[in-house]
């Protein structure tokens, strides 16, 4: 026996076959993955006998047809692209928009903006101070994400991190604590604490210009350096900071096929440092950076691609109960396996 026939034989098997449709539909010349499939261990009669059933087969042909079409859209998609490079690379900043005007100009548009002077008046701005907080609702039961750090996919699997506790408890781990990502209160947690904390939401204006009235928010609550890895939201979404700032880096939805979305609505890009070794495709993609100062309301259309972090320790609320349809769940795609 020689050496040649020492190394271990590799059957090709459906796994293989899923390599060499998706590698065909990619653009890989035939040659040059037949030579991979040599080099790992298939003979080559086999690898030349599955690639020719391959590029026979009627229904890699209907999958090749789909792959075009998709093609186009990408193309579509690259043209709002490269114009979005044209345009000032910030969010506008607006002193009390007006109802038509954030109709007109940004919620049809889908174009973010930050809305200023609707929080002037805002009782909750100074009247939510962490001795307050822990007075009036300490005793109250509350969920809270934790465990953070130790998980690099923290937010696809919040729900392996919620905890409870009283409410003052985490008040006082908030105030006391340093710079840290290991705990956070996010809307993932919304089903325990709404009622918990519903009468925190009457200290908020009703912003009527743009909001259905009667409808609770999602209430934030986290030390500086919480993380909020890139995603996008399924609907429209005010984001309304009533203490601390946040860094929020935003991606235009057109730019999806870039931004490596590897899950249902996230992205494995770090918002923090983009490694464009690892992630090329986002060399030309325009990201769009803002502070979010206390006082000030962000408007995130649906699709946009976010990363938000706290720069000091935060009290934000976020909203979606916009005046106008904002529907855009139901159409989305059930399977978000990708």
């Amino acid at each position: 026996m020689n050496r040649h026939d020492a190394v271990q034989q590799v059957n090709v098997n459906d796994s293989w076959r899923g390599w060499i449709a998706e590698n065909l539909i990619l653009g890989g010349h035939p040659d040059a993955l037949i030579g991979i499939m040599i080099q790992s261990g298939i003979v080559e009669a086999s690898a030349r006998t599955e690639m020719d059933a391959a590029l026979r087969s009627p229904y890699l042909r209907g999958v090749s047809r789909l792959h075009n079409r998709l093609s186009k859209r990408d193309w579509v998609l690259r043209i709002q692209s490269r114009l979005n490079r044209l345009g000032p690379n910030e969010v506008p900043r607006r002193e009390r928009l007006s109802e038509q005007e954030f109709l007109h100009e940004h919620y049809r548009r889908n174009q973010p903006v930050i809305i200023t002077g609707m929080l002037d008046d805002c009782v909750a701005r100074d009247k939510w101070t962490y001795d307050y907080l822990i007075e009036q609702l300490g005793e109250r039961e509350v969920e809270v994400q934790f465990g953070r750090e130790a998980d690099p996919n923290y937010e696809m699997n919040s729900n392996a991190h919620k905890r409870r506790m009283p409410f003052g408890e985490y008040v006082a781990m908030v105030r006391d604590s340093g710079p840290t990502n290991d705990f956070y209160m996010t809307a993932n947690n919304d089903g325990q604490n709404r009622a918990a904390l519903q009468e925190l939401m009457a200290d908020l204006p009703p912003l009527a210009e743009y909001l259905e009235q009667g409808r609770s928010g999602f209430f934030w609550f986290g030390p500086a350096g919480t993380i909020t890895p890139f995603h996008h939201d399924l609907t429209n979404n005010f984001m309304i900071q009533i203490a601390g700032r946040k860094r929020v880096r935003l991606i235009a939805p057109c730019d999806t096929p870039s931004v490596y979305n590897q899950r249902h609505c996230y992205s494995q890009v770090d918002g923090r440092n983009i490694d464009l070794q690892r992630f090329p495709m986002m060399a030309n993609v325009p990201v769009i950076e803002c502070v979010l100062e206390p006082g000030e309301i962000l408007f995130l259309p649906v699709g946009w691609w976010h990363f938000v972090e706290a720069l000091d320790v935060t009290i934000t609320v976020s909203t979606t109960h916009f005046r106008w349809d904002n529907d855009f769940y139901t159409h989305y795609p059930s399977n978000q396996d990708f």
